[in-house]
């Protein structure tokens, strides 16, 4: 399949609406995107409650913006994390996953991702028990792409930290084991990379025994200290030539869905301008595009408050002059913005643990 930009909504905390779904899909469709992952981690029926159905309205709902993604020439995928299934995949287990693959290719599911991460993963059999469930997921799924997400999705050491010591070779074990034409995301050095090199890909790759399919954690601002901050600024350290070893490019946005189409923007243009690309004026392009000449200038003059002092460095009088200046603004990315300094968009550490 050839390389694409996409969004995975794979974020903790409140998520979307289905409304701010599709108006996401549908404008960044025009632009150069081409897949939408659903995989909100506030979704406990793909994740702690996966082995349940989604209830029928919700099921309903995540059908109906199936079918709009396809209407916009998106492709429609949905993250599962069948949580520590790999410590036993006994025939519970296959029955839970053949009826939750079923109900999705009832939705129309073209992408299904099997998500590993966020698991404890000090297993010595972690990548063959891993590969198994996913083939045989594989087997059962009318889906024509299937991706996951290793347990060691990047070689950031908070990883093993948090998750346990990664097994010895896991990634070469996980790469020998899958079918050449399973996609594997990988996030880069760091689960939140601030740059992505064509060397660094090139050894995973080695590793993967295939290109890896980067999960971008930019723009995303979830987590009690990333979401006291807004990230705005152009997309920076993933250049143009990053297409040629990649299997695709998807990138978890912000809490804010509005304001997220800013920096989205910039990527795509990133991979039409390559040496050309200049992050700062495609910033200020992008914010005049999706926010208006006007608003678009505001933010662009606030920026440095808004994304690197954060909500903990702004004084009451500060906060409040800021409320003041965007709520005179009618639209959604400002409405974003004044939430945002309200402090409704926390998201807490219990979130992150529990979610």
């Amino acid at each position: 399949m050839a390389f694409q930009l996409g969004i995975i909504e794979g974020f903790f905390g409140q998520p979307w609406s289905w409304q701010e779904r599709q108006q996401v899909c549908g404008f960044l469709a025009q632009h150069g995107y081409g897949f939408y992952l659903y995989a909100p981690k506030a979704d406990v029926f793909l994740r702690r409650r996966w082995q349940e159905p989604h209830p029928p309205a919700e099921a309903k709902a995540l059908t109906a913006f199936g079918a709009f993604c396809r209407s916009q020439g998106v492709r429609f995928g949905v993250g599962l994390s069948p949580y520590e299934a790999y410590r036993q995949f006994d025939q519970t287990a296959r029955d839970a996953l053949a009826r939750k693959l079923a109900a999705f290719d009832e939705m129309g599911v073209e992408d299904l991702a099997l998500l590993f991460d966020d698991m404890s993963g000090d297993s010595p059999e972690l990548a063959d028990r891993q590969a198994e469930i996913i083939h045989w997921a594989k087997g059962q799924s009318n889906a024509s792409r299937v991706l996951t997400c290793p347990s060691y999705y990047s070689d950031d050491p908070v990883l093993d930290r948090v998750f346990g010591r990664r097994p010895d070779d896991y990634l070469e074990r996980l790469g020998e084991l899958l079918d050449p034409d399973v996609e594997v995301f990988w996030t880069g050095e760091e689960v939140c990379a601030r740059e992505v090199s064509v060397g660094h890909l090139d050894r995973v790759a080695k590793q993967l025994r295939r290109k890896p399919f980067l999960w971008d954690n930019y723009p995303v601002n979830d987590g009690e200290r990333m979401s006291r901050f807004l990230h705005l600024r152009g997309f920076t350290g993933r250049p143009a030539t990053l297409r040629d070893h990649l299997a695709g490019h998807g990138i978890n946005p912000a809490l804010q869905p509005t304001l997220s189409c800013i920096p989205a923007l910039t990527l795509a243009e990133s991979y039409r301008s390559g040496a050309d690309y200049e992050y700062g004026q495609a910033q200020t392009r992008a914010s005049q595009l999706v926010l208006g000449e006007e608003l678009g200038g505001a933010v662009g003059a606030d920026l440095l408050t808004l994304q690197d002092a954060g909500l903990d460095r702004l004084s009451d009088t500060k906060k409040a002059q800021l409320r003041a200046r965007y709520a005179c603004y009618e639209h959604p990315g400002a409405a974003e913005i004044v939430r945002w300094l309200a402090g409704n968009y926390g998201v807490t550490d219990e979130q992150v643990k529990t979610q």
